[in-house]
This record gives structure tokens, sequence and C-alpha cells, in this order.
């Protein structure tokens, strides 16, 4: 008896689904409002919405992290900048939370040392989550540490090389972590980045801060800047911008 009611329940609601269904017309769950804002795209430049952070002029939108606020000393030539061994790092003036970033690098013109010593640099968000920038061409070292990975938490889906030209693309969709007023965690933070087009980190969930040394630490920080790293080797960086999510 118990099986049959079942079977009559479920019979009554598939039948009231279908008659509720018919109901509808295609206008009825079709709506114009909001409107997404028009936005301009460009194979080259900037989208229309963009923040331009290098514009292969100058690296006003750039400061040292070495010397605290100070002007940016890498070197600016031919609407690229190179990173100028030694000098440290150099960050954003502003910060940001959620956003979409296009970045263009390319390994130093003479190729020394192997491993992590060959044309390192790297792209950290706010700061703390770096994406590796590295020399990947038949250069054998760890997959966590390669180009296109989360350094030290996740390996690139694929290892994607460089075109005729050299130049590489990163274009990286991240969402920040989320914490609560007492700075207790809420949600981790993720990232998406296609390399040249292809796509190797996958919504991929960010664990903690990038360490060297030791697993990933959770930094209560909601904002932060783009960093771009001094490891001691030239690498070249072109055509930056960012958009606000």
């Amino acid at each position: 008896m118990k099986i049959k009611s079942i079977l009559f329940s479920i019979s009554a609601i598939s039948c009231f689904s279908l008659s509720a269904q018919t109901k509808f017309q295609p206008a009825d769950t079709e709506f114009y409002e909001p409107k997404p804002r028009v936005v301009q795209a460009a194979s080259q430049a900037a989208p229309s919405d963009a923040k331009v952070l290098f514009d292969g002029k100058n690296l006003a939108e750039w400061t040292s992290t070495k010397t605290k606020g100070e002007a940016s000393p890498w070197t600016v030539e031919n609407g690229i900048f190179t990173v100028k061994p030694g000098s440290g790092d150099i960050q954003t003036k502003e910060n940001f939370e959620d956003f979409q970033l296009h970045i263009e690098w390319k390994s130093p013109e003479v190729i020394k040392g192997e491993g992590q010593g060959r044309g390192n640099s790297g792209v950290l968000i706010q700061g703390l989550y770096e994406i590796q920038v590295l020399d990947n061409n038949d250069n054998p070292t760890y997959v966590n540490g390669q180009a296109g990975s989360l350094y030290k938490q996740r390996p690139p889906l694929v290892e994607v090389r460089a075109g005729s030209d050299g130049w590489h693309s990163y274009d990286i969709i991240f969402k920040a972590p989320r914490f609560n007023a007492d700075k207790q965690l809420v949600s981790k933070g993720t990232v998406t980045v296609l390399h040249n087009g292809v796509l190797v980190q996958n919504n991929t969930q960010i664990e903690g801060t990038t360490e060297y040394i030791g697993l990933p630490k959770l930094k209560a920080q909601s904002t932060g800047p783009i960093q771009l790293q001094d490891h001691g080797d030239l690498v070249h960086y072109r055509n930056i911008w960012i958009r606000p999510l």
C-alpha cells in the first residue's frame, strides 16, 4: 500500500509540473533589465573599461617595494620594461580585490641557468599569491614551480610554450578570499589562468600565501596590489591592463 501511495504521489507531481509548464509562454522567462554595460574589445589594446597599468611609456602606475613607495627603478625602452636585477620587486600603486588581469612577458634574450635559476620572475596577486614566470623551453623543474603554476601549490594543466616571437601572455581571473569582521575565513580565493590563450588553471582554489619554504598561510587581506618579482633575471614585460570585477 505504501509503495502504491508513493508512486501515485510521484505521478501527481509530474503531471502538475507538466501542466504548469504548458501554461508558460517564451516571453515569460525573458527579461530585458538590467542591461549589461557596453565594453569595446580590441585585439591588441585593452578593453574600453580596463585600467591600463603599462602603456609602453612609463611605470607611473608602479612603485618600488624595496624603497617603500619610491618610483620603480626597472628599465623602460621601446614599449617594454625589464626587471633590474637587485633593485627589488615592483607593485601597483592601487590595490585590487576581484579582477581580470592581462600581462605579457618574455624570457631574457640571453638564456642562462637552469631550473628555477632561468628566466625567473612572477606575478603576485595582491602581493600574496604567485603565478610563476619562468623560461620553460626544455627547462626541467618541479612542476608546481614551472611557468603557469600557482607557485608551490598547483602545477599548470598543460605546459605552454612561447610563440615564434618569444612572448607569452597571461590572462588571470581572480576572486579574492573573503573574511568576516573577525578576520575569520569565509571562503578561499580562486584563480583561473589562460597561458597564451590555453587554460592552465581552472578555477583553482588558493590555499593561502605563496611560501618558498613550508605550507601556505592564511592572511586576512581583502585587497592588495599586483606585484612583479625581481628574481635576478632580465625578464621583459609589456601590455598590462586590469579590469576590477
